[in-house]
C-alpha cells in the first residue's frame, strides 16, 4: 500500500515538474495591423504590424530572442512552440504546415521610448526568395489569407519563454477579376459623364483640325500654284538724269602746224609702172 502512495506521488511530482518546465508566461498583448495612416499598410503581399513597445521587458532578458509566428488563422490551434532549433518552421513549410516563423529580433528592438512610428513589415523581403530555407525568412506571402500572428519569446537554448495573443485575422488586398468590373455608362457618376464627353468631343476637335492640316498641306503638291504675270516696264518708272559736259582739251592732230597734215599711208598695191 505504501509503495502505491509513493509510486503516485512520485508521478504526481514528475507531472508538476514537467508542466513548470513547459509552463509559458502569457503577455497581455495582441498584435495589431498599424494604427497610423500609411499608406500601403496592408497589400496583396505584405501588411504592417504595429511594433510592441514595453511588453517584454518583465519576460525577456538581453540574450533572449522574440520571434513573429505567422499562421493560417484557422490553423493557430494545431501550432505547438517549438522546443529545439530543429523544430522551429521556416518559410519554405507554409504551405505544408500552414504556419511558419519569422523576423527574429533581440529585445533592445522593441525600446519603451517611442521617439517616432515604427512598423512590423511582415513579406517585405524579396531578396528571401533566393534562400528561402534560412530561418528568418521574411518572404512575401503568397496567399490572401487570412493570417493571425504572435510574438514568441525564446532563450538562448531555444526554448519558449513567453508568448502573446494571437491577433485577430489579416486578410490581405486581392485584385478584382477584370470580368467582374461593370463598365455599363449607367453606373458612372453624371461628373464623370460630363468629363467623358468634354474629352470625347475635344479628341473629335483635334483630329479634324489635324486632317484639314495635312489635305491643305498635300494639296499644294498636286495643284502647283499658277506663276505670277510677267511684270510690264513703265515708262515713268525710269527717272533721267541730267549730266553736264565737261571741256575736253584738243587732240595732238588739232595743233599739228599748217601744211603738215598727216601723212597718207602707203597703198599696199603698187600703181603702173610707165
Amino acid at each position: 500500500m505504501g509503495r502505491a502512495q509513493d509510486s503516485h506521488l512520485l508521478l504526481l511530482l514528475l507531472l508538476i515538474s514537467h508542466h513548470m518546465g513547459t509552463s509559458l508566461d502569457h503577455i497581455p498583448y495582441t498584435p495589431q495591423i498599424s494604427p497610423h495612416a500609411l499608406e500601403g499598410k496592408v497589400t496583396s503581399a505584405t501588411f504592417s504590424l504595429d511594433q510592441p513597445r514595453c511588453i517584454f521587458m518583465e519576460h525577456a532578458s538581453s540574450t533572449d530572442t522574440i520571434w513573429l509566428v505567422v499562421a493560417f488563422s484557422n490553423a493557430t490551434k494545431d501550432f505547438q512552440n517549438p522546443e529545439t532549433a530543429a523544430e522551429i518552421p521556416s518559410y519554405t513549410r507554409l504551405p505544408m504546415s500552414f504556419y511558419y516563423m519569422t523576423l527574429k529580433l533581440s529585445p533592445d528592438h522593441y525600446p519603451c521610448k517611442e521617439e517616432d512610428i515604427a512598423i512590423l513589415r511582415v513579406g517585405s523581403d524579396t531578396r528571401c526568395l533566393r534562400n528561402p530555407s534560412q530561418e528568418y525568412c521574411n518572404a512575401p506571402l503568397l496567399d490572401p489569407g487570412p493570417y493571425s500572428v504572435k510574438f514568441l519569446v525564446m532563450d538562448n537554448n531555444t526554448q519558449p519563454k513567453a508568448e502573446t495573443r494571437w491577433s485577430n485575422p489579416i486578410t490581405l488586398n486581392q485584385g478584382r477579376d477584370p470580368r467582374s468590373i461593370d463598365t455599363w455608362p449607367s453606373r458612372r457618376s453624371g461628373c464623370m459623364i460630363v468629363i467623358t464627353s468634354i474629352l470625347s468631343t475635344f479628341a473629335v476637335l483635334l483630329v479634324l483640325a489635324f486632317f484639314i492640316a495635312s489635305t491643305v498641306q498635300f494639296s499644294s503638291l498636286w495643284w502647283p500654284e499658277e506663276p505670277p504675270p510677267p511684270e510690264q516696264l513703265r515708262v515713268d518708272s525710269f527717272v533721267g538724269k541730267r549730266y553736264m559736259t565737261h571741256h575736253i582739251p584738243p587732240s595732238e592732230a588739232d595743233t599739228l602746224p599748217v601744211g603738215r597734215g598727216p601723212q597718207p599711208f602707203p597703198s599696199p598695191c603698187p600703181g603702173p609702172m610707165v
